[in-house]
């Protein structure tokens, strides 16, 4: 895997994005007003969006079924080029690899098959970097990746930042960033914060 700083091609960066990035709700607002603002392109697959649905229902109390259903039609309505299928081809040559989760073998093929760089993820040990180089892939945390991307598009990422603020009710600056950095994204908030300052003063 890359290390840090990161540098990406000029061309947009192709993600996908996995199943515990989505999950948080912070996260994926920005991720996918990144994508509306064409600084990347964001996809999923099917299994990942199940997987989605099924953890939103585990892990969030009162979060049912049918919410995470809406949940997860209105992104494949919004991002209808998002859903990547991943090719039989790429699954096999995949599974010839000795994963820590054999459930990533989907996330990894996917990616393969939309020709995507990036896997971003929570979860970077399930991605080993023999793997991931092996197979021309980087897996990297959204904190890393959206730290990048405000470095290198600042108008479009302050521009999603007010986004994200709006789809708060009663959302501000501070309680947006707050949700940031308790969604395991504290350098992101601190590069909005230092951003922030610099174009209001």
């Amino acid at each position: 895997m890359t290390s840090l700083p990161l540098v990406f091609p000029e061309r947009v960066r192709v993600v996908v994005a996995d199943a515990n990035v989505l999950f948080s709700r912070s996260l994926r607002d920005y991720l996918l007003i990144a994508a509306e603002q064409e600084v990347i392109e964001v996809h999923w697959s099917p299994q990942i969006l199940k997987d989605l649905a099924d953890k939103l229902v585990e892990r969030r109390p009162g979060f049912t079924a049918a919410a995470a259903q809406r949940l997860v039609n209105a992104m494949t309505t919004a991002f209808p080029d998002a859903l990547i299928t991943p090719s039989k081809e790429d699954l096999t040559r995949v599974s010839k690899y000795a994963l820590p989760d054999s459930d990533d073998c989907d996330v990894i093929a996917s990616a393969l098959t939309v020709e995507a760089t990036i896997i971003c993820t929570l979860n970077r040990k399930h991605f080993p970097e023999p793997v991931m180089d092996d197979l021309g892939l980087t897996a990297i945390g959204p904190d890393d990746l959206l730290v990048a991307l405000i470095d290198d598009y600042p108008p479009q990422m302050v521009a999603a930042h007010r986004q994200a603020v709006a789809h708060f009710p009663g959302g501000t600056d501070h309680s947006t960033l707050a949700a940031l950095h308790k969604a395991q994204a504290p350098r992101v908030a601190a590069r909005f914060a230092a951003v922030l300052q610099l174009t209001t003063s």
